[in-house]
């Protein structure tokens, strides 16, 4: 699952549901939310690295010193930026190839823009960025583990897709595309520009498949949730239906271009918050 993102290209999930984000996880006990805030802003830091202007080898160089600093908190001597987290690492078992992982998610972006992968490195894009940050969440949230590393990976990759999807025009003015190379074909789009993608008048018949899947996977995260206890899965609840909000407005609006950007309206925000939090 992810924390929604921070860059266009959505990868963990913070700014345009940075309020979800937060609203989900204040409503936890103390130190499952300092262990999530901290999950957060180790996300935000090396996504922030790989949606820089900066030259690639600089980019590359800094997320690989998010590796070897991994690496050091885990061998028990962590460097100062990773101090606070020795204490979620013990309490919630917080695995060393989660982080790894996103990192080298936020990396996939780097050596070369992502631009029409196959479905296979989609899949792998979305499981680094998203799953793995849902699977450090399930065990703070202290689901059983079958079922959370389960819930991660479909709600990662239903969140992933909405993203996806909602910021395909953001996306094309950095020069990505995250639309499946198959998708792409089959539709009869042969390109790889993202500018000239955008413009397809068959770019809908690549979108709608890829909502309906990312359905699938909302569907699937919702028959975890609803066989845990209700405690374990209100954050995560409350990320699902916001995104999946995200995702019925954009079928409703289609895919076909011009696409106005799409909003959660602020009562419908607060009205999953009253209910999945509180009630």
């Amino acid at each position: 699952m992810t924390l929604e993102a921070t860059s266009p290209s959505a990868n963990y999930g913070t700014t345009a549901s940075g309020s979800s984000f937060y609203a989900a996880m204040r409503i936890l006990p103390r130190d499952q939310r300092e262990a999530m805030f901290q999950i957060y802003s180790f996300c935000r830091q090396v996504d922030d690295i790989a949606d820089s202007d900066g030259p690639r080898d600089v980019r590359l160089a800094a997320l690989q010193q998010w590796r070897d600093d991994i690496d050091a908190l885990y061998q028990g001597h962590p460097p100062a930026r990773l101090k606070d987290y020795v204490a979620s690492v013990k309490t919630f078992g917080l695995k060393r190839e989660d982080f790894l992982a996103i990192v080298d998610g936020m990396e996939m972006d780097v050596p070369q823009d992502i631009r029409a992968p196959d479905m296979a490195t989609l899949d792998l894009y979305c499981d680094r960025v998203a799953s793995a940050v849902g699977r450090l969440s399930v065990r703070v949230f202290g689901l059983p583990e079958d079922d959370g590393i389960q819930l991660a990976h479909h709600l990662g990759r239903a969140l992933q897709l909405t993203n996806i999807l909602r910021d395909i025009d953001e996306d094309a003015t950095l020069g990505r595309l995250y639309l499946p190379r198959e998708a792409l074909l089959h539709a009869g789009i042969t390109s790889n520009d993202p500018n000239r993608v955008i413009a397809e008048r068959a770019l809908p018949k690549v979108c709608v498949p890829l909502a309906q899947r990312a359905k699938v996977h909302f569907e699937k995260s919702d028959e975890i949730m609803n066989r845990n206890k209700r405690r374990a899965v209100r954050a995560p609840r409350i990320m699902s239906k916001y995104y999946h909000a995200i995702l019925d407005l954009l079928i409703a609006r289609g895919f076909a271009a011009p696409r106005q950007p799409v909003r959660v309206s602020k009562v419908t925000r607060i009205a999953i918050l009253l209910r999945y939090a509180f009630l």
